[in-house]
């Protein structure tokens, strides 16, 4: 069985999609929709702007989602079984699956960024990744810590990223370094994603989703927040509110697919990100970039 999935923040690089847009009348439509819908020429920064513009929340998760979304509309024999996507990623799945149009599921995730964007002025937060411990073992050091810090993606083994309030994350850091993580580095990010932390942006995100027409997708999605499969909209909506402030459980999501039936694993978006944590998670399991027509 054939999945599809999609990147989440972080995948972005200068000249994203600019080779999609020469080469693809589609792809010029798409952009060009895009920029007419967010107010601004998000094409200008992926094709032609500095790293640091492109880094921003509010441009970042749009320019993910429209160079995944038109990866997957321009792929040869793109005829999936299930999909997943890693955080922000979820929207893009969302929209290849066809549970979101490629309008709403563009609108959902400018106003997603920009409100996890306003969540971040608010209180000072950071994420880090903790390298070769056991997931338990951070959980129980998160739960014992003074101040808001939580397992935030669960990457692969031995690959865990928390989250929280900066002296939190920090002092959790040193302890988990005692406890024997080969590395507890704090990530050059915004805020703290997946936290409580992001509970303001989460209130703002759940009204425009509860607002936004959901179709039944065509194929089952695997969620962040449950790491199961549902075609259901009603829930589907109800899991990506709670995604912004609870964990990404990747590795429980790609192990699930496996046990389901899942074989290949075709990545839709810039970079190769999720391959290479899915051959971590399953070696067995065949990956590869979408191929293009």
């Amino acid at each position: 069985m054939n999945v599809a999935m999609f990147p989440g923040q972080g995948a972005q690089f200068v000249g994203m999609g600019k080779d999609l847009f020469d080469q693809h009348p589609l792809a010029q439509e798409r952009f060009n929709s895009a920029n007419a819908l967010l107010g601004f020429s998000i094409t200008d920064i992926m094709f032609d702007g500095d790293a640091e513009a492109l880094r921003e929340t509010k441009v970042t998760q749009p320019a993910i989602f429209l160079h995944s979304v038109i990866s997957y509309e321009l792929a040869k024999k793109s005829n999936p079984d299930m999909a997943a996507g890693h955080s922000l990623g979820e929207f893009s799945a969302l929209t290849a699956c066809g549970a979101l149009s490629f309008e709403d599921g563009l609108s959902l995730v400018s106003k997603r960024a920009q409100a996890m964007q306003a969540a971040c002025d608010v209180i000072k937060g950071t994420m880090a990744a903790v390298l070769a411990l056991a997931d338990d073992v951070v959980e129980q050091v998160c739960q014992d810590m003074d101040g808001i810090v939580v397992a935030a993606n669960y990457n692969c083994p031995g690959q865990l990223v928390i989250s929280g309030a900066f002296p939190a994350v920090e002092a959790a850091c040193e302890v988990l370094k005692e406890k024997g993580a080969k590395r507890a580095l704090l990530l050059p990010v915004g805020g703290a994603f997946h936290s409580p932390l992001m509970e303001p942006a989460q209130e703002e995100l759940a009204k425009a989703i509860l607002e936004t027409h959901f179709n039944t997708p065509s194929y089952p999605i695997y969620q962040n927040i449950t790491a199961a499969p549902t075609q259901d909209a009603g829930l589907i909506k109800e899991n990506l509110i709670a995604q912004l402030t609870g964990p990404v459980k990747w590795t429980q999501t790609i192990q699930q697919m496996r046990e389901d039936g899942a074989s290949l694993f075709t990545e839709y978006g810039p970079g190769k990100v999720l391959q290479g944590l899915v051959k971590k998670i399953d070696r067995e399991a065949e990956v590869q970039s979408a191929v293009l027509d």
